[in-house]
Protein backbone atom coordinates (compact mmCIF):
# COMPACT_ATOMS: atom_id res chain seq x y z
CA UNK A 1 0.00 0.00 0.00
CA UNK A 2 1.41 3.37 -0.98
CA UNK A 3 1.31 6.36 1.31
CA UNK A 4 1.31 10.08 0.59
CA UNK A 5 3.71 11.85 2.93
CA UNK A 6 4.36 15.55 3.33
CA UNK A 7 7.34 17.60 4.40
CA UNK A 8 7.37 21.26 5.41
CA UNK A 9 10.31 23.35 6.59
CA UNK A 10 10.93 26.94 7.64
CA UNK A 11 14.35 28.43 8.22
CA UNK A 12 13.76 31.28 10.66
CA UNK A 13 11.71 32.02 13.76
CA UNK A 14 9.73 34.71 11.90
CA UNK A 15 8.30 32.17 9.46
CA UNK A 16 5.49 29.73 10.07
CA UNK A 17 4.48 26.47 8.48
CA UNK A 18 0.81 27.37 7.93
CA UNK A 19 1.03 28.06 4.18
CA UNK A 20 2.98 24.90 3.48
CA UNK A 21 0.71 22.78 5.70
CA UNK A 22 -2.38 24.13 3.90
CA UNK A 23 -0.84 23.35 0.50
CA UNK A 24 0.00 19.80 1.60
CA UNK A 25 -3.49 19.27 3.04
CA UNK A 26 -5.02 20.48 -0.26
CA UNK A 27 -3.02 17.72 -1.99
CA UNK A 28 -4.57 15.08 0.26
CA UNK A 29 -1.70 14.62 2.70
CA UNK A 30 -3.14 13.56 6.06
CA UNK A 31 -2.11 15.69 9.04
CA UNK A 32 -0.45 12.73 10.79
CA UNK A 33 1.72 12.03 7.76
CA UNK A 34 3.34 15.46 7.53
CA UNK A 35 6.89 15.80 8.82
CA UNK A 36 8.14 19.27 9.74
CA UNK A 37 11.28 21.17 10.70
CA UNK A 38 11.64 24.68 12.09
CA UNK A 39 14.73 26.88 12.32
CA UNK A 40 16.73 24.63 10.01
CA UNK A 41 18.35 27.17 7.71
CA UNK A 42 21.77 27.15 9.35
CA UNK A 43 24.34 24.81 7.87
CA UNK A 44 24.97 22.86 11.09
CA UNK A 45 21.32 22.64 12.15
CA UNK A 46 19.83 19.16 12.25
CA UNK A 47 16.57 18.46 10.47
CA UNK A 48 14.97 15.65 12.46
CA UNK A 49 11.71 15.94 10.50
CA UNK A 50 13.42 15.24 7.16
CA UNK A 51 15.46 12.42 8.70
CA UNK A 52 12.27 10.88 10.12
CA UNK A 53 10.48 11.24 6.76
CA UNK A 54 13.32 9.56 4.88
CA UNK A 55 13.41 6.77 7.45
CA UNK A 56 9.62 6.28 7.32
CA UNK A 57 9.13 6.43 3.53
CA UNK A 58 8.98 3.16 1.62
CA UNK A 59 9.15 2.16 -2.04
CA UNK A 60 6.05 3.36 -3.89
CA UNK A 61 5.27 6.15 -1.40
CA UNK A 62 4.94 9.75 -2.58
CA UNK A 63 6.61 12.67 -0.81
CA UNK A 64 4.89 16.03 -1.35
CA UNK A 65 6.62 19.36 -0.66
CA UNK A 66 5.32 22.88 -1.21
CA UNK A 67 8.56 23.82 -2.98
CA UNK A 68 11.65 21.89 -4.01
CA UNK A 69 13.95 24.10 -1.92
CA UNK A 70 12.32 22.74 1.24
CA UNK A 71 14.34 19.54 0.75
CA UNK A 72 17.70 21.19 1.48
CA UNK A 73 19.73 24.33 2.01
CA UNK A 74 21.70 24.08 -1.25
CA UNK A 75 21.23 22.77 -4.77
CA UNK A 76 23.59 19.90 -4.02
CA UNK A 77 21.70 18.95 -0.87
CA UNK A 78 18.30 19.11 -2.61
CA UNK A 79 19.65 17.02 -5.48
CA UNK A 80 21.11 14.41 -3.13
CA UNK A 81 17.73 14.08 -1.43
CA UNK A 82 15.95 13.76 -4.78
CA UNK A 83 18.48 11.14 -5.91
CA UNK A 84 18.04 9.22 -2.65
CA UNK A 85 14.26 9.20 -3.11
CA UNK A 86 14.64 8.09 -6.73
CA UNK A 87 17.02 5.25 -5.86
CA UNK A 88 14.55 4.04 -3.26
CA UNK A 89 11.68 4.35 -5.80
CA UNK A 90 9.88 6.94 -3.74
CA UNK A 91 8.01 9.49 -5.86
CA UNK A 92 8.37 13.24 -5.30
CA UNK A 93 5.89 16.03 -6.01
CA UNK A 94 7.04 19.64 -5.63
CA UNK A 95 3.94 21.80 -5.90
CA UNK A 96 5.41 25.23 -6.75
CA UNK A 97 7.68 23.90 -9.51
CA UNK A 98 5.20 21.32 -10.80
CA UNK A 99 7.75 18.51 -10.52
CA UNK A 100 6.29 15.02 -10.25
CA UNK A 101 8.78 12.15 -10.58
CA UNK A 102 5.84 9.87 -11.30
CA UNK A 103 5.79 11.36 -14.82
CA UNK A 104 8.44 11.15 -17.53
CA UNK A 105 8.82 14.95 -17.57
CA UNK A 106 9.22 15.08 -13.79
CA UNK A 107 11.88 12.39 -13.88
CA UNK A 108 13.69 14.30 -16.65
CA UNK A 109 13.67 17.53 -14.63
CA UNK A 110 14.95 15.67 -11.54
CA UNK A 111 17.70 14.06 -13.67
CA UNK A 112 18.71 17.47 -15.04
CA UNK A 113 18.89 18.85 -11.50
CA UNK A 114 21.07 15.90 -10.45
CA UNK A 115 23.35 16.45 -13.43
CA UNK A 116 23.71 20.16 -12.66
CA UNK A 117 24.56 19.45 -9.02
CA UNK A 118 27.16 16.90 -10.09
CA UNK A 119 28.60 19.48 -12.52
CA UNK A 120 28.70 22.07 -9.72
CA UNK A 121 30.65 19.67 -7.49
CA UNK A 122 33.08 18.76 -10.27
CA UNK A 123 33.71 22.41 -11.15
CA UNK A 124 34.41 23.10 -7.48
CA UNK A 125 36.97 20.28 -7.41
CA UNK A 126 38.61 21.65 -10.55
CA UNK A 127 38.77 25.17 -9.09
CA UNK A 128 40.36 23.88 -5.87
CA UNK A 129 42.91 21.83 -7.83
CA UNK A 130 43.76 24.86 -10.00
CA UNK A 131 44.18 26.99 -6.88
CA UNK A 132 46.55 24.43 -5.32
CA UNK A 133 48.55 24.24 -8.55
CA UNK A 134 48.74 28.02 -8.73
CA UNK A 135 50.10 28.19 -5.17
CA UNK A 136 52.68 25.52 -5.97
CA UNK A 137 53.82 27.32 -9.12
CA UNK A 138 54.26 30.55 -7.14
CA UNK A 139 56.09 28.64 -4.37
CA UNK A 140 53.55 29.73 -1.80
CA UNK A 141 53.00 27.37 1.11
CA UNK A 142 49.90 25.23 0.73
CA UNK A 143 49.49 25.07 4.49
CA UNK A 144 49.12 27.54 7.30
CA UNK A 145 52.28 29.12 8.71
CA UNK A 146 53.71 27.63 11.92
CA UNK A 147 52.04 28.76 15.13
CA UNK A 148 55.41 28.94 16.84
CA UNK A 149 58.62 30.46 15.56
CA UNK A 150 61.68 28.22 15.29
CA UNK A 151 63.04 29.63 18.59
CA UNK A 152 59.76 28.94 20.40
CA UNK A 153 59.65 25.41 18.94
CA UNK A 154 63.16 24.77 20.26
CA UNK A 155 62.13 26.11 23.67
CA UNK A 156 59.14 23.72 23.63
CA UNK A 157 61.45 20.79 22.80
CA UNK A 158 63.89 21.65 25.63
CA UNK A 159 61.09 21.90 28.19
CA UNK A 160 59.52 18.64 27.01
CA UNK A 161 62.93 16.94 27.32
CA UNK A 162 63.01 17.91 31.02
CA UNK A 163 59.83 15.90 31.61
CA UNK A 164 57.26 18.68 31.61
CA UNK A 165 53.80 17.31 30.65
CA UNK A 166 53.04 18.07 27.00
CA UNK A 167 49.47 19.14 27.80
CA UNK A 168 50.75 21.81 30.20
CA UNK A 169 53.39 22.96 27.74
CA UNK A 170 50.80 23.24 24.98
CA UNK A 171 48.60 25.41 27.19
CA UNK A 172 51.55 27.59 28.19
CA UNK A 173 52.58 28.11 24.54
CA UNK A 174 48.98 28.74 23.43
CA UNK A 175 48.82 25.76 21.06
CA UNK A 176 46.87 22.52 21.01
CA UNK A 177 48.30 19.24 22.28
CA UNK A 178 48.31 17.79 18.77
CA UNK A 179 50.36 20.75 17.53
CA UNK A 180 52.81 20.36 20.41
CA UNK A 181 53.23 16.64 19.67
CA UNK A 182 53.72 17.46 15.98
CA UNK A 183 56.57 19.86 16.81
CA UNK A 184 58.15 17.29 19.14
CA UNK A 185 57.88 14.56 16.53
CA UNK A 186 59.47 16.82 13.90
CA UNK A 187 62.50 17.33 16.14
CA UNK A 188 63.06 13.55 16.33
CA UNK A 189 63.05 13.14 12.54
Amino acid sequence: MTTILGYARVSTAGQDLDGQLAALAAQGVECGRIFTDKLSGAVNTDRPGLVALLHYAREGDTVVVAAIDRLGRSVAEVTRTIADLGERRILLRALREGIDTGTPTGRAVAAIMATLAELELELGRERRAASRESRRSRSLPATKPSKLSADRQEQLRRLAATGEPVAELAAAFGIGRATAYRYLAASRE
